[in-house]
């Protein structure tokens, strides 16, 4: 990937996410315990190995750090602070761009405090969704009820990008909702500035956008927050799809 940027998420490992070499202590509601960035800070040694691996890959700057779970500027200033250490013991002059997985709603909330901290933002909707609609989406009894498109989980989103648009950060776009035709002109609309898509879906996502101008996504994108459920959210966009884009794909 000569010139083009490489974005490396940190260890997420916790919740929903064992990993057999570095077990976790009983907890009574794991996705809301030891998780993403936590376990690294917990972990200084481990949080250290991952950041020396990143910074000695040349050429230098090519990568980018992405940082899990995070739910407060204290927990972007550690990991910047550890960064900045390993970058004098390995000799290197350039910074290194540190971006924040904005997956909790203290995340959303405060993403102006954390734009201010990091490079960029990336909306993680998976577990934004869950966290937002305080249903596991885990949990086979509630999991059909997790829908990323809830008003709730798009205002979310609407919030972050303003605010991080508002910093001067660019704001991505990750995880199940980046990868689906429906909401790919909501999340345009709302101030997305990137998509990281599954790579069978990037062809489509891009001929969408394509078809589309961004006064016609910005005012779907209002249409969607005012509705009062997912099931609303998704008539509405299937419609746009009918109406706007209805050939791509065919």
């Amino acid at each position: 990937l000569p010139g083009l940027p490489v974005i490396v998420r940190l260890l997420d490992i916790g919740g929903d996410k064992p990993a057999a070499y570095l077990p976790f202590a009983a907890e009574e509601n794991p996705a809301l315990g030891q998780r993403g960035i936590r376990v690294g800070l917990a972990h200084p040694e481990l949080l250290a190995t991952q950041l020396r691996a990143i910074l000695r890959v040349r050429p230098i700057g090519q990568c980018r750090i992405m940082l899990p779970m995070v739910a407060s500027v204290a927990e972007v200033r550690a990991v910047r602070a550890i960064t900045d250490r390993l970058r004098g013991e390995l000799g290197i002059a350039d910074p290194v761009e540190i971006g924040v997985m904005v997956e909790t709603p203290a995340a959303a909330i405060t993403a102006d405090l954390l734009a201010a901290e990091a490079d960029f933002l990336s909306i993680g909707t998976n577990d934004l969704s869950q966290y937002v609609l305080a249903m596991d989406r885990g949990n086979p009894a509630v999991a059909a009820q997790v829908d990323p498109l809830h008003p709730a989980v798009l205002r979310m989103i609407a919030e972050t990008c303003r605010r991080g648009a508002g910093a001067g950060r660019w704001v991505g776009v990750c995880g199940g909702l980046a990868s689906d035709p429906l909401a790919v002109p909501i999340l345009i609309g709302l101030g997305a500035s990137e998509l990281s898509a599954v790579p069978g879906f990037i062809g489509e996502a891009k001929a969408i956008v394509r078809s589309l101008t961004l006064a016609q996504a910005q005012a779907h994108a209002r249409a969607a927050l005012d509705c009062t459920s997912a099931a609303q959210v998704r008539a509405l966009a299937r419609a746009f799809a009918e109406t706007s884009f209805r050939e791509v794909g065919a």
